[in-house]
């Protein structure tokens, strides 16, 4: 009878320590929060971010450009025989591409060289052109290809088209619907192009000082990329925790009414 309440004894140590493993394999907290106030200060409540990204137009870029005028030849003679509904089709047919030399054919234009040009910069140009032979007419260009990619531990990766001027990385990684629960937030990788090639940037989402980095916003055509962690291999949504823990329950249950019935 000692030996068969020992080995009760053992069992039950051998679901505690199961029970142990189970929850050592939880993540931290520390690991899952963004924006975590990392000094030992009062937390700051605003944070300076000016938003000094400027992109410089590349080989491929899709410009949308439409002109505004007052006199009604001059607004006639811009006008497209498509309806004006601000959808990716429409900006996509009443845009200008940049090709591999870095001209546009803009209109009756001669081709204007806008590579390595601001938006604003690609604005001026325009319109000092067409002050040459219109009067009265406004410029309006933006970028129709504004796109970023999420990758990674999120719920819905892929590339999304930007409708606005600016993004930051939470609106894109909202976009992607969110990261699960095995993202490795504080070494989230951003890919952006260049005018050379590509530059990688390694991002700490759990640190609130983010909020001021000069990649908070992004920029048309930038990848992130959330990691997954060490752990997900072990965790516990891939490992039949529960399962074990039912078993080695009923084991000990199982053993514990034999003790009992026969002694």
């Amino acid at each position: 009878m000692k030996l068969r309440i020992k080995s009760t004894v053992q069992l039950s140590f051998a679901v505690i320590i199961a029970a142990s493993i189970l929850f050592s394999s939880c993540i931290s907290q520390n690991k899952v929060k963004l924006l975590q106030e990392r000094r030992a200060k009062v937390p700051a409540e605003q944070f300076e971010n000016p938003k000094n990204i400027t992109y410089r137009i590349q080989n491929g870029d899709q410009l949308y450009v439409k002109i505004y005028s007052v006199d009604p030849k001059t607004s006639k003679f811009f006008q497209t025989d498509f309806p004006n509904l601000m959808n990716p089709t429409y900006l996509y047919l009443n845009s200008y591409a940049v090709d591999e030399f870095g001209f546009i054919n803009f209109s009756f234009v001669d081709k204007l060289y806008v590579k390595g040009l601001t938006l604003v910069e690609v604005k001026d140009l325009i319109q000092k052109t067409l002050n040459e032979y219109f009067k009265e007419a406004t410029v309006v260009v933006k970028l129709s290809n504004f796109e970023v990619t999420v990758l990674g531990e999120v719920n819905s990766p892929g590339s999304f088209k930007i409708y606005r001027d600016y993004v930051n990385l939470f609106q894109a990684i909202g976009q992607a619907g969110g990261i699960k629960e095995f993202g490795n937030v504080k070494n989230v990788k951003l890919v952006r192009q260049t005018q050379t090639g590509s530059n990688m940037y390694n991002l700490d989402l759990t640190d609130n000082k983010i909020l001021e980095s000069p990649y908070f916003y992004l920029m048309p055509n930038d990848v992130i990329y959330i990691e997954p962690m060490n752990s997900k291999s072990a965790a516990y949504t891939t490992f039949p925790y529960s399962v074990i823990l039912v078993a080695l329950s009923t084991i000990l249950v199982g053993t514990n009414i034999y003790l009992t019935h026969f002694y």
